[in-house]
């Protein structure tokens, strides 16, 4: 890889890289048992997303799912959040494509470039573009949610909303979804990591979607502890709809 012009390039192609790597390393080892296969896709894109960073990105700081925390990112300008393999057990599954791969940028407070490649499908979202989401609000409202544990609560709010669930796999294919007009919204509550939302959300706030905690606050990067519990990425005219169905489910 070359030296790339801009930090949304880079988010894009380093995303679409690894995926790629990782289409490889599936395909080369689909024999393996589905343990074993989720270390390997971990750690042989981690590895080269940290290699690449380093080779182009020499002065920024690195958090990653797979790599050990270094708290000097706590005094850096720029940081990069990253998840080489967000969902595992999708990509496990070898004939499952809702996985995918997470980079995202953070500087000086803020989510500046972001992508999400989704390399079985060969395509790679992307906060370089500004397309509003494709579609209308569906009727009823469509919430992405996860297909092997849909949490309790997300289900409450479906039933208060009169929406339907639309089970997908991995965080970021659940975001996309929405960007991609097969969802309108995507909530979650049961607990997760920077790494798991920074790329989706730097990509759906380019596109004009709303992202923000399911209380409204805003959404947090680069903290001491990674922990970010809950978000929301919505279509932006819905966003108080939702806020207050939850509201209303959390007083119940």
């Amino acid at each position: 890889m070359t030296p790339l012009r801009d930090d949304h390039t880079l988010a894009t192609t380093l995303a679409t890289a690894a995926g790629a790597v990782l289409l490889r390393a599936r395909e080369e080892n689909a024999d393996l048992e589905p343990t074993a296969l989720k270390d390997l896709g971990d750690r042989v894109s981690h590895e080269f997303l940290m290699t690449e960073l380093v080779r182009l990105r020499p002065d920024d700081a690195v958090l990653s799912e797979e790599g050990a925390d270094d708290l000097a990112r706590l005094t850096a300008e720029r940081v990069w959040i990253v998840d080489p393999l967000d969902g595992t057990r999708e990509f496990s599954e070898v004939d499952r494509d809702d996985w995918a791969v997470h980079v995202a940028l953070w500087q000086r407070g803020e989510l500046i470039a972001g992508a999400v490649a989704r390399p079985a499908r060969g395509v790679t979202y992307s906060s370089a573009g500004t397309d509003p989401a494709a579609g209308a609000a569906g009727t009823p409202l469509r919430l992405a949610v996860s297909r092997s544990r849909p949490p309790e609560f997300v289900t409450r709010l479906a039933d208060h909303l009169g929406a339907d669930l639309v089970a997908m796999g991995s965080a970021g294919v659940k975001a996309m979804s929405v960007l991609d007009g097969l969802a309108d919204a995507y909530v979650h509550s049961g607990g997760q990591y920077e790494w798991d939302s920074a790329a989706p959300v730097a990509v759906a706030r380019a596109h004009g979607l709303h992202t923000s905690r399911i209380d409204g606050s805003p959404l947090e990067y680069n903290s001491e502890s990674p922990y970010l519990p809950d978000l929301i990425v919505c279509r932006p005219e819905i966003a108080e709809v939702v806020l207050a169905g939850i509201r209303a489910v959390d007083a119940d």
